[in-house]
Formats: structure tokens, C-alpha cells, sequence
């Protein structure tokens, strides 16, 4: 999976967790918390959807502050397959 890939997975995620939110404007450069405005319980919701979508678990306590930083995180795990 490329990270385009997962890029437009996560989007779809982040859509589905804020349906009202423009995904135009969303990069991987996006802060989750002060850009998509993602709370504690999206930010569950979003950890849970990205580990079914991906099928990976998150194994680490670090908190995630960019879009890439999660792409990151699933390219590491899953070894860039």
C-alpha cells in the first residue's frame, strides 16, 4: 500500500468520524487536533477505524500531531508492504 494509499484512507476515515469537514483542505501536513479539529472521542473513533481499515494495531502511547505522523505510523508497522 502506497502512502497515497493511505493518505486517501485516512481521509475517508476523517470524513466519516466529521462528515461536515471540507477534505480539500486536509494534507498531511494537517495538525489533527487544531486544524481537523479532532477530539478525544474522534481521535478513539479515528484509532479504531484506521486499525480495522489498515488492520494494524497502535502499539504506542506517543501521541499522534499530523496526518503524517499516522501515515508514518502504519507505513512502520506494516513495513511498507
Amino acid at each position: 500500500m502506497t502512502r497515497a494509499e493511505i493518505f486517501e484512507g485516512l481521509k475517508e476515515i476523517i470524513q466519516t468520524i466529521k462528515p461536515k469537514m471540507n477534505l480539500d483542505n486536509v494534507s498531511e501536513q494537517s495538525m489533527l487536533v487544531t486544524d481537523l479539529g479532532i477530539d478525544s472521542l474522534s481521535m478513539l473513533l479515528l484509532s479504531l477505524a484506521t486499525e480495522q481499515k489498515f488492520q494494524i494495531r497502535f502499539e504506542t502511547q506517543k501521541p499522534f500531531e499530523r496526518v503524517s505522523d499516522v501515515i508514518d505510523y502504519i507505513i512502520g508497522i506494516r513495513g511498507g508492504d
